[in-house]
């Protein structure tokens, strides 16, 4: 069976949540690309952290970190130093670093802070790398005077938008995870403005760049906002939160009418008919 057949079917058992099935494939795929083109190509790094994106589906989180860690150290060495490729596997070994801490919070709370503040600390590189990347696709739009989703330059702006808007997420929900954990030994619950304040940051980075370029409203550029607006209306509007505690910053019914024009745009029934 040749990689671009067997790529194809660890797709299909990862989407049908066959994880198992999918990892012996993707093994099989690495172990090809590590026989004929070597860690010094592209491709066998991008077919690795397919692999260990399986493998932190599966939990097997260890194995997935070491992983990224070997991409990672790659990618450095065949690219340039702010690439968004590199961003974005900061954003896995953010994850899987996140997964750690929920593993470890009920053994060892000052482990799992620990995990939490390295995957915080990793979060705000992949942050600046990304930023970076949209800032030169910005540069480089204007001088062409082009604006628009074609051509690689497009292509570069989204990719870098959807992981800066999944780093700020992941970030304040990190921060959400982290109060929780320091709050489970006191009795009091207290507003959390670290999660907050990542969340608007995510909102804020949307609304600046949907007026600069139409990728914005790209489905996934879209779905990534949504995703910020729903984890600040959650944060901010949980019946359980008490008036003195909720955020002034924040105005509870534009959230809601913010998400439900959205979610009708992202409707499924909505982009049959367009």
């Amino acid at each position: 069976m040749c990689v671009k057949r067997m790529r194809y079917l660890a797709q299909i058992y990862m989407k049908s949540n066959r994880l198992e099935e999918a990892e012996k494939v993707q093994r099989k795929i690495l172990h090809i690309m590590e026989l004929t083109k070597g860690w010094n190509s592209l491709d066998t790094v991008i077919t690795a952290e397919g692999l260990a994106l399986i493998l932190q589906s599966a939990g097997s989180l260890k194995e997935a970190e070491e992983l990224l860690e070997r991409c990672l150290d790659a990618r450095k060495t065949l690219l340039p130093e702010d690439h968004i490729q590199i961003g974005a596997n900061m954003l896995h070994m953010a994850r899987v670093a996140i997964l750690n801490s929920n593993q470890l919070k009920k053994v060892d709370t000052s482990k799992a802070i620990c995990e939490l503040e390295k995957a915080r600390d990793i979060l705000n590189e992949s942050i600046r790398i990304a930023r970076s990347s949209l800032d030169k696709s910005m540069r480089q739009n204007r001088k062409i005077h082009s604006y628009g989703a074609s051509g690689d330059i497009g292509k570069n702006f989204r990719v870098a938008l959807v992981i800066l808007l999944q780093a700020f997420d992941a970030l304040g929900l990190l921060a959400i995870t982290k109060q929780e954990l320091q709050e489970s030994k006191q009795d009091e619950c207290l507003p959390n403005s670290e999660a907050e304040s990542a969340l608007l940051r995510c909102i804020s980075t949307y609304k600046e760049f949907v007026t600069e370029m139409s990728i914005a409203e790209f489905p996934e550029v879209k779905a990534e906002y949504l995703k910020c607006l729903k984890h600040l209306l959650s944060l901010n509007g949980n019946s359980t939160t008490q008036t003195s505690q909720r955020s002034t910053r924040v105005n509870l019914q534009d959230l809601r009418d913010e998400i439900k024009r959205l979610e009708l745009q992202l409707s499924p029934s909505r982009n049959r008919k367009i």
